[in-house]
């Protein structure tokens, strides 16, 4: 990529995000922004936390106004995928507005689920995980509505459809991206082949003229999460002219890449035939993929093939392969443009490992966005102090004293003046006075609940590098479970936690970190905090650590009871600590 290029990217993201602001609690003109904004929740518990964060953020003039926000949760039953969300949703906004939704230019979130490979932002959702930059700063919801910013008034009412997770940079040159054809349109980035394999890759039609920024193409074929194979027998790989950009990891791209999906946008009419077809069908009781299931069924070359393949879906429901099927045949012959952005970069942020590196580690995320070491927080000295510069530090108010290694992230948070923060470590939605290092790589976050009719407090400890999904049949197994290195059957004698029928909440087929009992609540905050610190302890130093009979919890019991007034009034407290700290500062005129 010429130099030229390597500048517009940064350049034109900051214009974004410079427009965005200019909206930002104030009201839009018509024509000018969305008309409606949804946001889709896993369940109604999931619903009212994001719609109390939407009115706090309305109320606090963060998002532009005059627009028709919603929650739409997913029906009670069987997992039904961020499609069967899509179809929900729509039909649940075309209860609401018969006449009018055919007129809206709609953006369509999709958010539910809770967050097992980033559980800072299980307890209240990826779309409000705080980014490292604005005033007040800005969370992914409105990191994306400022990259989307341009969209609204380059397009035919419709649709797009997009996830929480990521994150979409680009520059096109002269021309601008429009969502003004008939069917279905959607953004394709340059990637490495490797990375198209965890993706959705696109078979397109040759370009029609020289390399350009963003070009329309006609696509043959989508392919979800295809073998390199797959991708050389349909054509899917491509030269590429660029000798500097690199992939969202990174990785500097080869001669060869691949283009994949990001956010795509439907037309009324494709929107309306999807709408029907879920009433027809009265409900949906298996898991459909907006993207693996809408766009596989698009272009000359889509085949039934991929009706069959249950690789990637978590439950094979007996409907699936039947609604796939009726699915395939609705949308056959849709028209489906791709929008090349081949100056363009996709960000994943879902992970601890992602979301750790992009906020401390990746120079060249930080220049295109602007993301900053420390942001609307209280952190006096923190530039003397070395290595602070890798450290990301957003929302949350630290002593003088405290150090916070780098490569770390401490959100939401207030630390005292004798804790030391190692590399690598998530510390959220915490207070922690007492003396501690906290060894590096270590996920710190506490939560009020309510349970039995009293409110107490959890702090969750454990590994960045664990894997809270893992799962085991029997409790024979525990040692395969893993926390800090050590096996879950170690850890609880340290702890002196029983082995019983009783230490896995929910599903006792899948006993893993997620819903092992092995966090208490207590009372306070504090006290909780104190023995998860020592706890924490106890592994390093090979020591006991005596609970007692506190009720213990797991961490899908903490999300489940969670306190989501009380978490947001924790963090209002730290908010307006900072603004009159800062207000204390300001120079008198």
């Amino acid at each position: 990529m010429c130099n030229q290029e390597d500048v517009s990217l940064p350049t034109e993201t900051h214009r974004r995000l410079a427009k965005f602001n200019t909206i930002r609690g104030k009201e839009v003109e018509p024509g000018k922004f969305w008309d409606v904004i949804i946001i889709t929740a896993a369940d109604k518990q999931q619903e009212l936390a994001y719609q109390q964060q939407l009115a706090d953020k309305l109320a606090r003039k963060e998002l532009p106004l005059g627009v028709r926000y919603h929650v739409f949760s997913d029906p009670p039953g069987p997992k039904i995928g961020n499609g069967g969300s899509t179809l929900y949703s729509l039909h649940c906004l075309q209860q609401m507005y018969p006449s009018e939704m055919t007129k809206f230019k709609i953006l369509l979130i999709h958010a539910g689920g809770y967050s097992q490979r980033l559980p800072s932002a299980s307890a209240l959702g990826k779309i409000f995980t705080a980014m490292p930059l604005g005033n007040p700063i800005y969370q992914m919801l409105e990191l994306k509505l400022a990259i989307y910013i341009d969209f609204p008034t380059n397009m035919n009412p419709g649709v797009v459809i997009t996830c929480a997770d990521d994150i979409e940079l680009y520059s096109s040159g002269d021309s601008q991206v429009k969502f003004d054809r008939s069917g279905i349109i959607a953004l394709a980035h340059p990637s490495s082949l490797s990375i198209g394999t965890t993706h959705g890759v696109f078979v397109l039609d040759p370009p029609n003229s020289a390399h350009q920024e963003l070009d329309y193409r006609s696509c043959k074929s989508y392919l979800h999460k295809p073998s390199i194979e797959k991708m050389r027998e349909t054509g899917a790989i491509h030269s590429h002219k660029s000798s500097s950009q690199v992939d969202c990891t990174g990785a500097q791209l080869t001669a060869q890449v691949v283009y994949t999906d990001s956010l795509f946008y439907m037309d009324h009419s494709t929107a309306n035939l999807l709408v029907t077809f879920f009433q027809e069908l009265g409900s949906i009781l298996c898991e459909i993929d907006a993207y693996g299931d809408f766009l596989q069924a698009l272009g000359p070359n889509a085949t039934l093939e991929y009706t069959k393949n249950i690789a990637n879906v978590s439950k094979a429901e007996s409907q699936l392969i039947e609604v796939r099927k009726q699915i395939y045949f609705l949308l056959r012959g849709t028209p489906f443009t791709v929008i090349v952005l081949n100056n363009s970069k996709f960000y994943h942020v879902g992970t601890m490992q992602e979301y750790l590196y992009h906020f401390t580690s990746d120079s060249i995320l930080r220049a295109e966005l602007g993301l900053e070491s420390t942001v609307f927080s209280i952190f006096p000295g923190q530039f003397e102090k070395k290595g602070n510069e890798k450290a990301c530090v957003i929302q949350s108010v630290l002593d003088t004293k405290t150090c916070v290694s780098p490569c770390s992230v401490v959100e939401y948070s207030r630390l005292g003046p004798e804790v030391t923060v190692g590399k690598h470590c998530i510390i959220s939605n915490t207070s922690v006075s007492c003396r501690i290092d906290i060894p590096d790589k270590t996920f710190i976050s506490s939560l009020g609940l309510m349970t039995d009719g009293q409110a107490i407090y959890a702090t969750i400890v454990f590994g960045i590098e664990d894997n809270l999904k893992k799962s085991v049949t029997s409790l024979s197994e525990l040692s395969s479970l893993r926390i800090f290195g050590k096996g879950l059957k170690e850890c609880l004698d340290y702890w002196g936690i029983m082995i019983t029928d009783h230490l896995f909440s929910g599903d006792q087929r899948n006993l893993s970190l997620w819903n092992a009992r092995i966090f208490p609540g207590f009372p306070t905050l504090q006290k909780s905090v104190d023995v998860s610190m020592q706890m924490l302890n106890s592994l390093q130093t090979k020591s006991l650590v005596q609970l007692g009979d506190t009720k213990l919890l797991s961490i899908e019991e903490i999300m489940s009871h969670k306190d989501v007034k009380d978490m947001l009034s924790i963090r209002q407290t730290i908010y307006s600590e900072i603004v009159a700290q800062r207000q204390m500062e300001r120079p008198v005129s």
